[in-house]
Order: C-alpha cells, then structure tokens, then sequence
C-alpha cells in the first residue's frame, strides 16, 4: 500500500477539512477568535501516528494594515515521515476589518513535490497578483468578490455566520481563491451530537464539506467534522472516508481561546 494514498497531497487535506467550520459563529457581530489562538492536530490512521498541524494567530500590519497573521503548519512524523516526508507551510494575512485576505502563501514539499506560491489580493480591483517563485512566474488572476483563500475561508466563517438558526441538511456555499484558479466551497449541516474527547464530554456541531470524488476520497461527501458548540467553534474531530479506511485528525492542544471552552460535566 503506497504511502501516499494514505496522506493525500498532505496538510492540503486537512486545511479543507477545517473548512468544514463553516457555519461557526451563534453571535454574527462578536469575533470567534483573536491574537494568541493555537489549535494543535494528530493525524493519525488508526492508531498510527501520521503527523502533526497546527494553526496559530498572530496579529501584526501588513502595509499598514491591522492584520490577522494565520500560520499553519503540517508535517509527518517518525516512520510516515521516512516513506513519504511532508512539510507545509501555510500563512494568509486577513483584514481584521473586513475579514479578507490580503495575501495568502503556500510553500509545501510532499514527498519531493515542491511549490512556493505568493497571492497578493487586491480587493478594489479584483485581482490577484499569484506568485509562482519556484518557476519565477507572476500571474494576474481576477476572483470574485469576497473571495476567501484556504486558510482565511475558516476564520471568516467563525467570524460571521450563524448557527442558532441552523437546520439539519442546510447547506452554504462560498468563494473560494487557491492558487490561481476559483471555485465554489459548498457544506452541509448535519445535525449535533455530544463528542467524548481527551478534554471531556463537549457539545459538538456536525459538518460535512462537498468534495471532489477522484483518487483520494471515495465520494463526494467523504469529510466529516465535529466543532465545540459554543462561541469558540473550535475544531475537535476531522474525520476523512479514504479509499483505504479513514484517516482522522483529533484536537491535542489549544490555547489562547476568545471565549470560555464548554465541557459537559455528568
């Protein structure tokens, strides 16, 4: 069994999987998240230690600008990492105003697969200048309006949608901008359900994200997500259908939390 078919063009998977927060926060006009927050990651297949990912917020100014700084990080570990090493390297700076990004950067090696990509959007005009530094290309590249990258789509969302409301199968679909090319992110609400995590029992939200069908996942709706019921939405089971079983990331760590962390107490 190649080693690739069970890490799927890497940490890339799991930044969609995050995605999956999409209807994130029950007050539309408070933030969900701040300067300080990490969330750590396990990826793991069965009881196999994959790797590790975390994103992290720093905030900062980005030509002036007040800025979000979002970095995320994945890479394999131990025996994963001899057969097939991963190391990426995300980062997308977003407006703290108007929850846009500004610039997003990949910079990823999978297994000797390299990119080095720098977008920097230009909201006004609606264009994005896409950086190829590994092939020495710039592109100008026009995207619709509020579109999100990959990193900066899950912090909007916390940021301005409602769940109280929400009803089972109710879907949502968004812009979406990565690398040099637009397409439609699409989710569906699933339904809530008590998770019994390493932290407690948590209330948890239930999402599932429409994905491409094709060599990595079984069917368009392979990616399960469960997210903390609360203000937080913070991510703490990301669980993927895969053609050779399931590959989960759990929650390990957190810090920095806006608000306080609900857990259920029997």
């Amino acid at each position: 069994m190649a080693l690739e078919t069970l890490f799927p063009k890497s940490m890339r998977t799991l930044l969609l999987l995050l995605l999956c927060l999409a209807f994130l926060s029950a007050n539309a006009q408070e933030d969900a998240y701040g300067d300080g927050e990490y969330f750590k990651f396990r990826v793991h297949y069965g009881f196999v230690t994959a790797g590790y990912a975390t994103l992290e917020v720093k905030d900062t100014y980005l030509n002036g600008r007040p800025v979000h700084h979002v970095k995320g990080e994945g890479r394999t570990v131990g025996l994963s990492k001899w057969f097939f090493n991963v190391e990426d390297y995300y980062q997308s700076y977003i407006d703290k105003t108007r929850d846009v990004p500004h610039r997003f950067i990949r910079k990823i090696d999978e297994g000797g697969h390299t990119k080095d990509i720098q977008i920097d959007f230009n909201h006004d005009s609606g264009i994005a200048r896409v950086h190829n530094k590994k092939h020495k290309k710039v592109e100008n590249v026009a995207f619709p309006k509020e579109a999100q990258d990959m990193v900066s789509a899950f912090y909007y969302l916390r940021n301005h949608l409602d769940t109280e409301k929400i009803e089972v199968g109710e879907t949502l679909d968004m812009n979406m901008f990565f690398d040099k090319e637009n397409f439609k992110f699409r989710l569906k609400f699933l339904g809530r359900e008590e998770l019994d995590t390493k932290f407690g029992k948590i209330p948890t939200l239930i999402f599932r994200p429409y994905v491409q069908a094709g060599r990595v996942f079984k069917e368009k709706e392979s990616l399960t997500v469960w997210v903390s019921d609360d203000k937080n939405k913070m991510p703490l089971l990301i669980k993927a259908e895969l053609a050779v079983g399931s590959l989960k990331a759990t929650l390990t760590e957190f810090k920095g939390l806006k608000h306080s962390f609900r857990i259920k107490v029997d």
